[in-house]
Formats: C-alpha cells, sequence, structure tokens
C-alpha cells in the first residue's frame, strides 16, 4: 500500500464528505429514516457515503471495501480492508449537537493502520501521516494541501487522578460501575469516535465502551490512537482489539493510555 497516496485521498475524502454533511446539518429539515436494526439514518449519512466510497473505488480499486451504509459489504472476508462510517454519530447530527465524525481507515491484518478521523461541526481534523504518527491539522483545511499538523500522543496518565471519557449517547450504570473502580478526577463526555482522538491528544486518559458497536465505529479512531502511543484492549481479558471478525461486531472495549492501569472486568 502507497501510505503516501491513501493518506491523501483518505484527507480529501472526509473534507469532501464533511462539506456534504456540513450542508445538510444547515437546512431547516432533513429526512431521518430507521434501518433494519432500528438505527436512524439521514441524507447526510448517505450522501458523505456515496463520496467517500465512490472515491476509495476509484483510487483502490483492488481493496476490499466495508461501508455502514452499503449492507453488501458486510459479507466480505478478509483481515486487509479499507472501512468507513461515514457519519458516526448520528444521533448528534439529528440533535444538532455538533459530535460528529466522518471515519475513514485502512486495516491490514486486522489491525487498523493508517486512519482520518474529521469532526467538520467542530473544525478538527486527526489523521496517521504515512509514516504512521498521527497528528491533529488546524487551519483552513485546503483539501489539495495538508495545513499545520501538530504531532500528538498519550498522556503520561496519573492513576490516582485520571480523566475519564464515555459516550454522550450509551452511557448506562454498567459503563458508571466499571469507571467507579478507578480514582477519577474529571469525566468528560463525547459523541462519536471524537472519545480516542481525546485519549490520542491526551485530553483524556481511558475510554471504556460497554456497548455494542461496528468496527466501521471504531477503526479510524482506533487508527489515530494507535499512531499516538495508545491502545485498545477487549473489555474482557485485556486482549488487543481485532478487525475483520465475521460479523464486523465489536465485543466491549477499553481505549487507553498504556500508563492507565486497568481494572478487570
Amino acid at each position: 500500500m502507497d501510505y503516501e497516496n491513501l493518506v491523501t485521498v483518505m484527507r480529501k475524502l472526509s473534507l469532501q464528505a464533511g462539506d456534504k454533511i456540513m450542508e445538510i446539518y444547515g437546512q431547516d429539515d432533513f429526512d431521518v429514516k430507521s434501518k433494519s436494526d432500528d438505527s436512524p439514518v439521514t441524507a447526510a449519512d448517505e450522501a458523505a457515503d456515496a463520496i467517500i466510497s465512490a472515491g476509495l473505488r476509484a483510487a483502490f480499486p483492488d481493496v476490499m471495501l466495508v461501508t455502514e451504509e452499503q449492507s453488501a459489504t458486510h459479507s466480505a472476508k478478509g483481515d486487509t480492508f479499507l472501512i468507513v462510517d461515514p457519519l458516526d454519530g448520528t444521533k448528534e447530527f439529528i440533535h444538532r449537537r455538533g459530535d460528529f465524525t466522518v471515519n475513514i481507515a485502512l486495516v491490514e491484518n486486522g489491525k487498523p493502520t493508517r486512519g482520518v478521523v474529521y469532526a467538520p461541526a467542530k473544525s478538527r481534523m486527526f489523521f496517521t501521516q504515512a509514516n504512521g504518527q498521527s497528528v491533529e491539522e488546524t487551519g483552513d483545511f485546503d483539501k489539495g494541501t495538508v495545513g499545520a499538523v501538530t504531532p500528538i500522543s498519550v498522556s503520561d496518565a496519573n492513576n490516582s487522578a485520571l480523566v475519564v471519557v464515555a459516550s454522550k449517547s450509551h452511557r448506562d450504570q454498567a459503563t458508571d460501575d466499571y469507571i467507579a473502580k478507578y480514582d477519577v478526577a474529571d469525566m468528560t463526555s463525547a459523541g462519536s469516535s471524537l472519545k480516542f482522538c481525546l485519549v490520542a491528544t491526551g485530553e483524556a486518559d481511558i475510554y471504556p465502551r460497554l456497548g455494542r458497536t461496528m468496527e466501521w465505529d471504531t477503526a479510524a479512531g482506533h487508527a489515530v490512537l494507535l499512531g499516538a502511543g495508545g491502545d485498545v484492549v477487549r473489555f474482557d481479558d485485556h486482549t488487543p482489539l481485532t478487525y475483520g471478525k465475521p460479523d464486523f461486531a465489536n465485543p466491549f472495549f477499553i481505549a487507553h493510555a498504556p500508563s492507565a492501569a486497568l481494572k478487570p472486568a
């Protein structure tokens, strides 16, 4: 894989999709439909998916593509593939809370190695460079030219005063019970894959997720966190979270800075 080209394409497509999402976000009203699993989908999800999937198929015709909005791709089999959630945090989008992201990632041998997470309403862009180092880009987000970037890295966690990030829309008692095992100095909440990015930048130390997620929800954020020195492990046994599972469904997991001492499930 030509990582330089891959990162260029993923970044550009995320920006193009973000423009379309924000165009729809700015409308007075937009249609919300329900998918077969009762999760919501909007015109923004579908329009962003069309932009990204067409761009990836044109640039990388020989690479397997899995995208949330195309159920035909969910039966694909392999451990190396491109994976897309064109609008992660649809509920945040519908309620106009801004915590939604465009997620594009490359998985190689079951591990997310390159990814981009773009939050268009918050003007935050995180991606892995060709060398694997994760950065946050600031500036005007020109589609043809990368702006100023800052390398990001996970925190040196203080285990007697941890910062925990948890979901805005999926917080439950089991999550709260697990968080209570830690010495927590501060709690923050965020929607979508931004939670991975907050751990990647050192703004949080740990993100436990005790709820259903799919690989397209997590791959890009996971790649960004790995490129910042972090890790994502299964909740039950703390082994690495892997990709290319038969139904692309994740077990519960914990994203964390390695210096944060994990408690047992």
